[in-house]
């Protein structure tokens, strides 16, 4: 296969759809001989802020110039962006040999997309001896094929309602999902997560003899800061290259969950690793500006929870008196409904589109949920051109696009094709 032949093997596994479970993903590690023990992996979960998180934590590992590796999802434009070491991609030519050589076995057993990148990373970053990994789960925790990993440190960002087809639609049994990742005798770190989930998380930890951080007994809020007390010497985090207090958030967690692991990096280190985090991991489409003059806004809230967060720090950051428009867009799994009606209350017009993907929820779809929840929305067929002639009009009005990462990801990729 060349590498177009062997991405589309690839893509072509989302046909097997979303497996849970570990058996798949354990018989292809060993058939590659397990590279997932010889790395250190820091795993993150939760139902808002796992990438983010994970990058952070990444950036500040390679500050403090650990060869560091980071495994996230989903790629906004390249497949390669969803594996990293250092910040730089995994190059075309590791993909293509890994296809090959696992070319029957692909054939014969049928793993799906996820679970080959899975594995393709933990290669990767096993060959490249990467002196650290952050691993991203992709949904859940408990089954994901991630879920293989003996990490030193489990982190869950936040539990809210999502994948609730999959998960199950109670916070108490999200929670006991997501929570999966927790291992015997390790760190576990929890960010801004309240009663039953903070519980039953909490309930984990001591059932496995694992030390247990909570978030809220570190961070000390101050407007638009938040300072960190790990003992030693406090670290105050403001200013952001990832706007809203949701990023705070992320960015405390991931200084909280450096300093349990390596506790001797200093703090200028931490903080040029979060004013790093864009460059060094590549991070996209979280509060992103992607033009100034009119403004246009990328932003991959996907669940009601993210969405009403992102809402929050758009208020903070517009003028009241600009005509405001959102394209969004979704997969059919998510709470679309009352995003819709979130949307309603903040935009003065709502476009909706949709992708080629099996599990995105078509324009059709989306309107039908709007029409019963009396909110009233219009079809979008070609939103990149739509993102083109709104830039050209340099008009003062604000654009949002927001919704799923791979809805942004189409238009992003037609935008830079263009």
């Amino acid at each position: 296969m060349n590498l177009e032949q062997a991405l589309e093997k690839l893509f072509s596994l989302h046909q097997f759809g979303i497996k849970l479970g570990l058996e798949n993903i354990q018989k292809l590690l060993n058939k590659l001989g397990n590279p997932e023990r010889s790395i250190k992996t820091i795993h993150v979960a939760g139902s808002n802020g796992k990438g983010s998180t994970a990058s952070f934590i990444s950036s500040v590992f390679m500050e403090a110039k650990y060869n560091t590796g980071l495994y996230t999802s989903p790629h906004l434009i390249k497949f390669n962006e969803r594996i990293r070491i250092n910040g730089e991609i995994i190059p075309d030519d590791f993909v293509l040999k890994f296809m090959n050589d696992l070319n029957d076995y692909i054939d014969v057993h049928s793993p799906t997309f996820f679970e080959l990148t899975t594995a393709m990373a933990f290669q990767y970053f096993a060959d490249k001896k990467v002196d650290i990994a952050i691993i991203e789960t992709g949904l859940g925790g408990r089954l994901d094929a991630t879920n293989v990993l003996s990490p030193l440190a489990s982190v869950i960002t936040t539990i809210s309602e999502e994948h609730t087809n999959i998960l199950g639609d109670d916070l108490k049994v999200i929670a006991a999902e997501k929570g999966g990742i927790i291992k015997r005798d390790s760190n576990v770190i929890l960010g801004s997560i309240k009663n039953e989930p903070q519980k039953v998380l909490i309930d984990l930890a001591i059932k496995r003899n694992s030390q247990y951080f909570l978030l809220e007994k570190y961070a000390d809020y101050q407007n638009d800061a938040v300072l960190i007390d790990i003992g030693n010497e406090k670290i105050n985090i403001s200013n952001l290259p990832l706007f809203g207090k949701y990023q705070l958030d992320n960015a405390a967690l991931a200084v909280l969950t450096v300093s349990v692991i390596k506790p001797n990096i200093n703090n200028d280190t931490i903080l040029n690793g979060l004013k790093n985090v864009i460059p060094n991991s590549g991070i996209q489409a979280r509060y992103e500006v992607y033009h100034d003059k009119p403004i246009v806004i990328f932003d991959a809230a996907h669940n009601l929870d993210g969405v009403k967060e992102f809402l929050s720090e758009f208020r903070k950051r517009t003028k009241d008196n600009y005509r405001k428009t959102v394209i969004y867009g979704t997969m059919k799994e998510k709470n679309y409904s009352s995003i819709l009606s979130e949307l309603n209350d903040n935009f003065d017009e709502i476009l909706v589109t949709d992708i080629n993907h099996e599990r995105a929820a078509s324009i059709d779809e989306i309107i039908y949920e709007a029409n019963i929840s009396k909110v009233k929305v219009s079809a979008l067929y070609e939103p990149a051109k739509y993102v083109n002639e709104f830039i050209s009009g340099n008009k003062p009005e604000i654009l949002v696009v927001l919704g799923s990462i791979y809805v942004l990801g189409e238009i992003k990729k037609k935008l830079l094709n263009n």
